[in-house]
């Protein structure tokens, strides 16, 4: 405001002066414009100034004053600028510390509610973990003293019956058949009713657990809720360079058609490398084509988990189909000499053919069902390492050098999901 009040004073002085100059022209640089004669009669100054004369040397000081008001002007605003940019330096700086410290204090009040909540998330999910395990404790003890009532029973149960039968063979006197025969036959037919009836009771709780249960205590199942082009599961493999390899994993399916893919690898230029498929009851492992191929009749049952294994060697050729634990096919001559290649898909629920990942499927080709511990070798592994998988409680802790079941990375896809016990 000073700046501006000391710029305005100069340009009031400046018209002013102007206007002196123009009212009094006569005048130049406060002296009269006329010609003096000395007392001997000479003249002491040129000759008289024109008019013109005059104007310019009006204008000439007109420049210089304006020159010297637009330095003036100049150093003024120089100095104002210069003042304002002090100012707003120290400004920034000043507002610069406080910024910094509400936005430390923001973020560390952030991050403690955030580390608040990751706690709480936590400590609950470990809390639901605990009741699960529980609860699973709890239907396997009820089941566990149920089998055993009922092996009672049924143990009871057989040795009366071995009891009844062995006193109906004996020859008793005329006057004890006369006694017993009607009691001791409608005892017998009681017992049997209720043998019969225990040993329905055991099939049925068998049937539940079969269905209710993972198999050898995996605590994770991968569920493909529906027939779906949509729905399948990708295997993310480090290497998928094999001249021999053994595939196992565990399966419950609920439907079966012609062709139902359990897994399938394939490459750009042959999508049927690998295939591991249903046709009805029957199992199939094709290897380098669908035309080379073994196969294991009826072994499949719907709704119950069953143990799924198959071999090949490129040496001579050998495949082996291998079902909960017993074989149950076997081959050779199977694409001999033929190396499966890397950079291939490898997929759960669905066959690559020949289109980008998610797009081409056929919904007749979908699983639908569950599937765990699944497990690949690059090496043909031994019947007995076969029949630990199927029978040893720790199985699903047993995992694969290509594909390790809970370690390799595998990604659902559409409605599939992973589900834990």
């Amino acid at each position: 405001m000073a700046a501006f009040t000391i710029v305005l004073w100069i340009l009031l002085s400046l018209s002013y002066t102007l206007a002196e100059d123009y009212e009094e022209i006569q005048y130049i640089n406060g002296m009269e414009n006329k010609i003096s004669v000395l007392p001997d009669g000479s003249c002491k100054c040129q000759k008289e100034l024109t008019k013109w004369d005059k104007l310019f040397v009006m204008l000439e000081n007109s420049q210089m004053k304006q020159n010297i008001l637009q330095q003036s002007i100049e150093e003024v605003c120089k100095g104002e600028l210069q003042s304002m940019r002090t100012e707003m330096l120290q400004f920034v700086t000043n507002f610069a510390g406080t910024c910094t410290s509400a936005i430390d204090s923001a973020t560390l009040h952030i991050t403690t509610q955030m580390d608040k909540k990751l706690a709480y998330k936590l400590e609950e999910v470990s809390k639901t973990k605990a009741e699960n395990e529980s609860e699973q404790k709890n239907t396997l003890q009820q089941l566990l003293l149920a089998s055993q009532d009922l092996s009672n029973r049924l143990r009871k149960l057989e040795i009366t019956w071995e009891k009844a039968v062995d006193m109906k063979d004996e020859r008793l006197s005329l006057d004890i058949k006369k006694r017993v025969p009607i009691n001791l036959e409608t005892t017998l037919n009681s017992m049997a009713t209720e043998l019969q009836q225990s040993k329905a009771e055991a099939m049925a709780s068998q049937k539940w657990s079969a269905k209710h249960i993972l198999p050898s205590d995996c605590d994770m199942t991968l569920i493909f809720p529906m027939r779906s082009k949509k729905i399948f599961a990708s295997v993310h493999a480090d290497d998928m360079t094999l001249s021999s390899f053994t595939a196992c994993i565990w399966v419950k399916v609920t439907d079966l058609l012609e062709k139902t893919i359990v897994f399938s690898y394939g490459t750009k230029r042959n999508p049927y490398q690998i295939q591991l498929y249903f046709n009805r009851s029957s199992t199939v492992l094709s290897v380098h084509s669908d035309t080379s191929k073994i196969v294991a009749e009826d072994v499949i049952s719907l709704d119950h988990w069953t143990h799924f294994c198959a071999t090949w060697s490129a040496e001579e050729g050998n495949a082996t189909l291998w079902v909960n634990g017993k074989l149950a096919a076997a081959s050779s001559g199977m694409a001999v000499g033929h190396n499966i290649p890397n950079g291939g898909i490898l997929q759960l629920g669905q066959e690559r053919n020949g289109c980008c990942t998610g797009g081409g499927f056929d919904k007749n080709l979908a699983f639908s069902g569950k599937l765990t511990g699944f497990n690949i070798w690059d090496r043909v592994i031994s019947e007995h390492e076969i029949q630990d998988l199927t029978s040893n409680k720790d199985s699903c802790s047993i995992r694969g050098n290509v594909v390790g079941w809970s370690v390799t990375e595998i990604l659902p896809h559409g409605g599939a999901e992973f589900i834990y016990y």
